[in-house]
């Protein structure tokens, strides 16, 4: 078979011939070899074809990282379809939405359930992964496009999107892979969610080449010391970790990868200081930066960190293609930008997905030609540097716009993360209008908690123009981790606790009611008397509507230029009391 026409299938098929005794799968004190992985999926194959499963059709997989979980992806491709994985930590309505888009009939399930905590809707016909092999089934043969899986990502408009992979776009990823060289006797570590397109890598890599799927637990369920234990115990070789888990990790115990001979890491923006910290303390045999949207197939760039590469970086880049990929750095005519001129990352070569599900308007508006070539279009801004590698600079869609200005919030997140004050630090507009501002969540460095804030705003107001300061901070004791183990943004927000406009018309004393307007009108959960109006996010024209509802309830006059200019509230509840005293 030539190279370009291997399917997942054929390459899987190639390591049961070549070594059948060795090790594809171990978890949970259960080692499978790749015989019996293949046979066990064969048999799940012969089930899902008796339930009518065909060529191109859609499995459901609902099994947490486990022995189980590979023997049922395996088992879906062998009986021609695509598996859909499932989010155990997805809220129900989330999971009924994706399950009423995608269709499937059938849903594949473990023995043991109880670690599936998330209802699936009625409909679906449960199938459990086979524990022993008995009828088997000749391998529906199917060709290099024909789907591999369908990966669930959040879409812009709130209505998640389901993301069509192929056989070539998985092959791609796995064969010759220069970046992070898998090979047989390796152990992967496998502790993404099933949803995240990082399990491709960890489950197909090893499967492609002889090495063995390790199912190990996420360094959030243990201590990290037992963690690392527990990877030196399972003699992982290679592990996969998200940007956010990398930088948790590296922040507590930078020694903690030193035994492996790969790490990639990958998601977001990459710490430079954290990954000086991890190679000065004991590296592993390489760290590399991997960057890829999922319809790019988990990786499409990668940056190998080396102590030499990583000297005088200050922005960690995404480095450069990987094998049989092409990037374009394109303006917003797709027409090539010059040399280090920022311009949107566009992304061909055989990774390049079939398209959204059932979305064909958004699929051709992402999915273009360029000089004959399909090629996505990232939306991530990127510029390349002298030595040709690319550095991510921004988000189309994270522009946002305030007071009449563009901002670019990376920009923001980019300074504020240069000062040396934070370990990470994330942005976000909220509100609208005139109550609309820049909210800031900074994780200190150690020992930098005290007047975060104040030092921040110093720091930024001579690097950056005013308006694109934030006028709020929330100082974070950890970053909150989303399903996928990225930054979740949705519970940054949700620390700012938002109240629902009110008014209590209760006489109480003046400096409880200035705090009292100001929390409504700023939108905040408190408001101390020691609190600067500007500083909660406090503007020209919220101190408008401050002064109005303060002079409703209060029996002096309020100018919203006293507001702006007082230090506190308690400062200018003293002012409202001399002023009753002097009239």
């Amino acid at each position: 078979m030539r190279p370009d026409e291997r399917t997942v299938l054929t390459l899987v098929r190639d390591q049961v011939e070549q070594r059948p005794e060795s090790v594809a799968v171990s978890g949970g004190g259960e080692d499978l070899t790749y015989r019996r992985l293949w046979d066990l999926a064969g048999t799940l194959a012969a089930e899902l074809a008796g339930l009518g499963v065909r060529r191109g059709d859609l499995v459901a997989v609902a099994v947490n990282p486990s022995v189980d979980l590979v023997v049922a992806f395996l088992g879906v491709l062998r009986a021609g379809a695509a598996y859909l994985p499932l989010d155990n930590r997805a809220p129900a309505d989330r999971l009924a939405v994706i399950l009423d888009e995608a269709a499937p009939r059938v849903v594949v399930r473990a023995v043991d359930e109880s670690r599936w905590t998330v209802p699936l809707p009625s409909g679906l016909t449960p199938v459990t992964v086979p524990q022993e092999p008995s009828q088997q089934v000749s391998d529906v043969e199917v060709g290099r496009d024909d789907p591999a899986y369908v990966a669930y990502t959040s879409g812009s408009t709130g209505r998640p999107k389901g993301v069509v992979v192929p056989h070539r776009a998985v092959v791609r990823l796995v064969t010759d892979a220069e970046y992070c060289p898998v090979g047989p006797g390796d152990r992967v570590a496998s502790l993404s969610n099933p949803a995240f397109d990082a399990t491709t890598f960890e489950v197909w890599a090893p499967l492609a080449v002889g090495g063995a799927v390790v199912a190990v637990p996420s360094p959030v369920d243990l201590v990290l010391e037992d963690w690392v234990t527990a990877l030196r115990d399972l003699s992982i070789t290679t592990m996969f970790l998200t940007t956010s888990l990398f930088h948790s990790v590296a922040r507590e115990l930078p020694s903690a990868f030193e035994h492996l001979e790969h790490l990639v890491v990958g998601g977001e923006q990459l710490d430079a200081e954290m990954v000086r910290k991890v190679l000065a303390a004991g590296p592993p045999g390489r760290v590399v930066n991997g960057y890829g949207p999922t319809e790019t197939t988990t990786f499409a760039a990668v940056f190998q960190c080396t102590a030499d590469a990583m000297r005088d970086v200050v922005r960690t880049p995404i480095g450069f293609p990987l094998q049989k990929t092409t990037l374009h750095v394109l303006d917003e005519g797709l027409q090539p930008v010059f040399a280090g001129e920022t311009g949107e990352l566009c992304i061909g070569g055989p990774g390049v997905a079939l398209g959204y599900l059932g979305r064909p308007e958004l699929t051709a508006e992402r999915f273009v030609l360029v000089a004959g070539e399909r090629v996505y279009r990232t939306g991530d801004l990127v510029r390349q540097l002298p030595d040709g590698a690319l550095e991510v600079v921004g988000r189309r869609d994270r522009q946002v716009k305030l007071r009449g200005f563009r901002i670019e919030l990376e920009e923001v997140e980019q300074a504020a993360a240069a000062t040396g004050l934070v370990d990470a630090v994330f942005v976000e507009k909220v509100g609208e209008g005139p109550s609309a501002t820049l909210v800031g969540f900074a994780l200190p460095t150690a020992g930098g908690q005290e007047e975060l804030p104040v030092r921040l705003r110093e720091r930024l107001a001579g690097a950056l123009p005013d308006y694109m300061v934030p006028a709020r901070w929330v100082v974070l004791s950890h970053v909150p981790l989303g399903p996928t183990g990225k930054a979740d943004r949705n519970e940054l927000l949700a620390l700012l606790e938002p109240v629902p406009e009110s008014r209590v018309d209760l006489p109480i004393e003046k400096i409880d009611d200035i705090c009292r307007i100001w929390r409504e009108v700023l939108r905040v959960a408190r408001v101390h008397p020691d609190d600067n109006f500007i500083d909660l996010g406090g503007n020209s024209l919220l101190a408008v509507q401050a002064a109005a509802r303060m002079n409703e309830f209060l029996v002096t006059a309020v100018e919203p230029a006293e507001i702006l200019l007082a230090e506190s509230a308690a400062e200018l509840g003293a002012r409202v009391r001399h002023s009753e005293a002097v009239s």
